[in-house]
C-alpha cells in the first residue's frame, strides 16, 4: 500500500515514524524468514558456483573475473535501484528481481544437466544475478522501517545482522553438502526452491511504502540527484558518508587478504581459512544479538566505538605469534563482532534520519560507495603488502582504520548526533 506524502519533503534529520498497524509481527516476521531462506539460497549458490569455476579451470584470473561480475554491477547499479525503490512498489522490485535470479539458476540448471554449460554463461548469469540485488537491497532495507514500530528497529537490524553471519557460516558447508549428494544442477535448484519460498510472502502482505504522486514525479536522473543532495545538503550525512567511505578503503583490503595471512604467517591451508571465516559468522551473529537484545541508543557512540574496535583486534590477530594460531581466531572473531555492533546502528541511523521516501536511495548510495571503496582500497594497499609483508600489512590496516573511526569524534557534528536525535523524539 502507498501513504501520501507531505507536499513539502521534511528535512533528512525529520524523518516520520510510520505505525505499522496491529498484526505487524506476523507481516515482518513472514517477509524476514523469507527472505533470510532466499538469501542462503543465494549464498549457497555462490559457494557453487565459485567452487565450479575453480575445480574447472584453476585460475585466480577466472575468480577474480567471477568476483568482478558478482559485484561491480551491485555497487555500480545500487543507487539506480534505490531510485527504483522510492520511485516504484518496494514489493513488487522484490518480487521481480527474485523471480529474474532464479530465472538464471533455471537457465544454469538446463545447461548443467545438458553437459552444455561453458564459463561465460557462469559469468553472465552471476552478473544478471548482481545486477538484480542492486535493485532487491535497496528495497528491501527501505521496507524494514515501514514494516516494524520505531522501538523495534534495533532489534530488526540487529536480527538482519545476525541473518548476514549465518549466511557466513552456512554457505561454504551447506553448498559442499549439496555437492556431495547431487549433481551440480540439482544443487543449483535449492535457490529456486529459497527463492520461492522468498517471494510467497511479499505475495500475500502488503508493504507500506511512501511515494510521490506520479504527476509530482521528476526524471529517474533528477530523483537520484535527490539523493546525493539529501547526503550532501545535510552535514551530518555528508561527514558520516565520508568517514565510512574512508574506514572501507582502509580496511576492506584485509577481508581478502585474509587466506595469504593464514598461509604465509600461520603456516595454515584451507581448512585454517575455513575456520577463520567460521569463527567470523559466529561473531556476526553474536554482534547482531548483542544490538537486538540490546536495543542501543547512544548510535553514533556505537558506529564509531564498533568500527575501532574491529579494525584494532583485527590488527591484534596479525600480531599474535604464527605459532598460536587459536589466539589469532579469537581476535579474529572479537573483530567481526564489534564490526557487526558498529555495523547494525549505522543502519538505523540512516532508516531514522532519512524520510522513507528517500532511504532507498540514500541506502544505496551508501552501498555503492562502499562497493567502490574496497576495490580503491585494494589497489592502494597491495604495493604496501609487498613491500612490507602481509602480516604488517593487515597491523598497518588495522591500526589505520580504528584511528579513522575514532577520528569521527572529532567533529561535532558526528559526536553531537546522538543528542540531536534525542531531542527529536517524542
Amino acid at each position: 500500500m502507498d501513504l501520501p506524502i507531505p507536499q513539502t519533503a521534511p528535512a533528512a534529520t525529520d524523518a516520520p515514524t510510520i505505525d505499522p498497524g496491529l498484526g505487524w509481527q506476523v507481516r515482518f516476521w513472514s517477509i524476514f524468514v523469507g527472505q533470510a531462506l532466499s538469501l542462503i539460497g543465494s549464498a549457497l549458490t555462490q559457494f557453487v558456483l565459485l567452487w565450479w569455476i575453480t575445480d574447472t579451470t584453476g585460475s585466480v584470473s577466472a575468480l577474480a573475473t567471477a568476483g568482478l561480475v558478482a559485484l561491480l554491477p551491485q555497487a555500480l547499479l545500487g543507487p539506480f535501484g534505490g531510485t527504483f525503490a522510492d520511485r516504484y512498489s518496494r514489493r513488487l522490485i522484490m518480487i521481480v528481481a527474485d523471480l529474474v535470479s532464479a530465472l538464471c539458476m533455471v537457465v544454469l540448471i538446463a545447461l548443467f544437466l545438458t553437459e552444455s554449460v561453458e564459463l561465460w554463461h557462469v559469468f553472465t548469469m552471476m552478473f544478471v544475478r548482481s545486477a538484480m540485488q542492486a535493485f532487491q537491497q535497496p528495497a528491501a532495507a527501505a521496507s524494514t522501517a515501514m514494516l516494524v514500530p520505531a522501538s523495534f528497529l534495533p532489534r530488526a537490524a540487529g536480527l538482519n545482522q545476525s541473518l548476514m553471519g549465518i549466511m557466513t557460516i552456512a554457505a561454504a558447508p551447506l553448498g559442499a553438502l549439496a555437492i556431495s549428494l547431487m549433481p551440480m544442477g540439482w544443487a543449483l535448484g535449492i535457490d529456486v526452491a529459497t527463492a520461492v519460498l522468498g517471494i510467497v510472502p511479499l505475495t500475500i502482505f502488503a508493504i507500506p511504502q511512501q511515494r510521490q504522486p506520479s504527476q509530482e514525479r521528476s526524471g529517474i536522473w533528477r530523483e537520484f540527484r535527490e539523493g546525493v543532495l539529501t547526503v550532501w545538503d545535510d552535514p551530518f550525512l555528508r561527514r558520516l558518508y565520508a568517514l565510512m567511505t574512508a574506514v572501507i578503503v582502509v580496511i576492506m583490503p584485509s577481508f581478502t587478504l585474509v587466506p595469504l595471512l593464514v598461509k604465509e604467517h600461520f603456516g595454515g591451508g584451507s581448512t585454517e581459512v575455513a575456520i577463520i571465516e567460521s569463527l567470523s559468522g559466529l561473531g556476526m551473529i553474536a554482534g547482531g544479538a548483542v544490538v537486538a537484545v540490546l536495543a542501543p541508543k547512544r548510535l553514533i557512540l556505537w558506529v564509531l566505538l564498533g568500527f575501532a574496535a574491529s579494525c584494532f583486534t583485527m590488527a591484534l590477530g596479525a600480531l599474535t605469534p604464527g605459532h598460536i594460531f587459536w589466539l589469532a581466531v579469537v581476535w579474529w572473531g572479537l573483530s567481526s563482532l564489534t564490526f557487526i555492533m558498529g555495523n547494525a546502528p549505522l543502519t538505523i541511523i540512516l532508516q531514522t534520519t532519512v524520510p522513507n521516501h528517500l532511504q532507498g536511495r540514500v541506502l544505496s548510495l551508501m552501498a555503492m560507495l562502499m562497493g567502490l571503496a574496497a576495490p580503491m582500497g585494494l589497489a592502494i594497499t597491495t604495493p604496501v603488502g609487498e613491500a612490507i609483508g602481509v602480516r604488517w600489512l593487515f597491523v598497518v590496516l588495522g591500526v589505520a582504520g580504528g584511528s579513522v573511526a575514532l577520528f569521527g569524534f572529532l567533529s561535532p557534528v558526528i559526536r553531537d548526533a546522538d543528542k540531536r536525535h534525542s531531542s527529536k523524539e517524542p
